[in-house]
């Protein structure tokens, strides 16, 4: 019995010794400045490092302004924020050197650091009722003028970024290994860092905060695995002034995410799937792949919810749902381009409202490079297949979408269940295979509800529009194989409900 005491108390010690090592240290009373002026990177990195060295904590920011400049995470830190603090980070681009390893619209490169970064860690926690403010304005207004410069006058040094870029990389190797389409966006010499990004990291949580501002990409971890985005509240202004591709989450090359009950407002796409753009990411190979999004809000952005176009390692299983798109330019959009490659499958989205959608609500678009000429299948070529949509409607939409594969590889498997919109005009399916609509009401203001050109396998079943447009058939039939039409019923009369034309 005294030996089981022994054991007991020593197990009961170890455990006490274990949680003794998780210290949360308030970082106002460590000596950190709350006034928003003085720099406080130094205490905070040197805090990081020695919890880390000690097995792992917390740095707690209580309310007030910490101006910082960038913050490297290790494994076992945790960053909290209370309701009223705010991580101001520094609008010096000095204070996001050295340039280090990041992944940069799916290129791997040395540039900017992030604002908030880790690499190859474990049990990252981001989480309060605070605040973290990119200041992205600077940036965004050198991007600008590095952009109209550029076009204007060539490729001319305009700050001392640029030379310090070419010295850090393999120019000529990143040149070879991206598509024509991106050498524009190289000759910058100039790459916003994302606010925050984990690379190669395990268990990284980010909870609650509100993050603005930020520079380029918000949350972007890349190669992670287990990843949890809940509660966050992003915005980063559309216009007055625009944040340019300043996207909400986008999680590259992951696996097993999860992005629920989050509020996006950006300049750019608010949830986008990505895996690393052209031989850069085929050469890493590695998919985004178990991913949930559920339960968010998105109002200004190009994109609700976007796969691609930087989606050449592939995107698979991914499930989309009971989420409202409010004000954004396209509602679900997959978008690749020959010579990116990757095949992206096993796609579900459920339980979808849109309304006040500026372009299209679906976009499923393999000709994303338009100047792109048809090539022999390999693996440059992007694959998308088995997606399939179900209970969704929409109302005020500019157009309710289009499917566009490529002739040497036509988009395959989608359908369309139990959906309902109101828009200006309709939807185009343009060289697709296996494409079905089941109880589907399409009403629009202007021209056919559904067209479909150079397709084959289409089933409709259920399909209808509530406001026929006198003059117009419903659906229309152009050089289309293998057509199957079930119990198509039209509560309100139309003369011509389907027309046929070409072959």
């Amino acid at each position: 019995m005294e030996s089981l005491r022994t054991i007991l108390f020593s197990v009961f010690c170890f455990g006490m010794a274990i949680t003794l090592k998780a210290e949360r240290v308030d970082m106002l009373k460590s000596g950190a400045k709350a006034d928003g002026k003085t720099l406080n990177t130094t205490l905070i990195n040197h805090t990081v490092d020695r919890l880390s060295q000690a097995g792992g904590g917390t740095l707690f920011f209580p309310a007030g302004t910490y101006l910082t400049g960038a913050i490297r995470l290790k494994s076992n830190i945790t960053l909290e924020l209370e309701a009223g603090a705010t991580l101001l980070f520094s609008d010096n681009f000095d204070d996001y050197l050295p340039f280090m390893e990041v992944r940069h619209e799916g290129v791997m490169m040395k540039s900017f650091s992030p604002l908030i970064s880790a690499m190859d860690a474990e049990n990252i926690t981001i989480k309060g009722e605070g605040t973290l403010d990119g200041q992205g304005k600077a940036w965004w207004t050198e991007f600008f003028r590095i952009y109209v410069d550029l076009e204007k006058n060539g490729m001319r040094e305009l700050n001392k970024y640029q030379p310090l870029w070419e010295r850090e990389n393999d120019v000529e190797a990143l040149y070879a290994e991206t598509n024509e389409d991106w050498h524009g966006t190289l000759k910058r010499r100039f790459f916003r860092p994302p606010f925050i990004q984990p690379v190669r990291c395990r268990r990284v949580r980010i909870e609650g905060v509100k993050i603005i501002n930020s520079p380029f990409w918000t949350i972007n971890p890349a190669f992670c695995d287990n990843i949890t985005v809940h509660g966050v509240t992003i915005n980063n202004p559309s216009k007055n002034p625009k944040g340019p591709n300043t996207d909400g989450i986008n999680p590259t090359s992951c696996s097993n995410v999860r992005i629920s009950d989050c509020f996006i407002s950006v300049g750019d796409d608010c949830i986008t799937i990505k895996s690393g753009r052209d031989a850069d990411g085929r050469k890493y190979g590695k998919p985004c792949q178990n991913l949930t999004i559920t339960n968010c809000i998105m109002l200004s952005g190009h994109g609700g919810v976007v796969i691609g176009s930087e989606m050449s390692g592939g995107v698979k299983r991914v499930a989309i749902s009971n989420c409202v798109f409010d004000g954004t330019d396209a509602g679900i959009r997959l978008k690749a381009s020959r010579g990116r490659g990757g095949v992206v499958e096993d796609i579900r989205v459920d339980n979808i409202v849109m309304k006040n959608i500026g372009r299209n609500a679906f976009i499923f678009d393999l000709f994303y490079d338009k100047l792109s000429k048809p090539e022999p299948v390999s693996e440059r070529t992007p694959v998308f297949r088995n997606i399939h949509l179900s209970n969704i409607t929409g109302s005020d939409v500019k157009q309710i979408g289009y499917i566009k594969g490529i002739e040497e590889m036509p988009i395959n498997e989608l359908s369309f269940s139990n959906i309902n919109m109101e828009a200006e005009k309709g939807f185009n399916v343009e060289t697709a295979t296996n494409i079905r609509f089941f109880n589907v009401d399409f009403a629009v203001s202007e021209g056919p509800s559904l067209t479909f050109r150079e397709s084959s396998g289409i089933t409709l079943e259920g399909v209808r529009s509530k406001k026929p447009i006198p003059g117009q058939a419903v659906i229309e039939v152009d050089k289309a194989e293998n057509v199957q039409i079930n119990n198509c019923f039209q509560i309100q009369s139309v003369k011509d409900f389907f027309r046929v034309t070409g072959k």
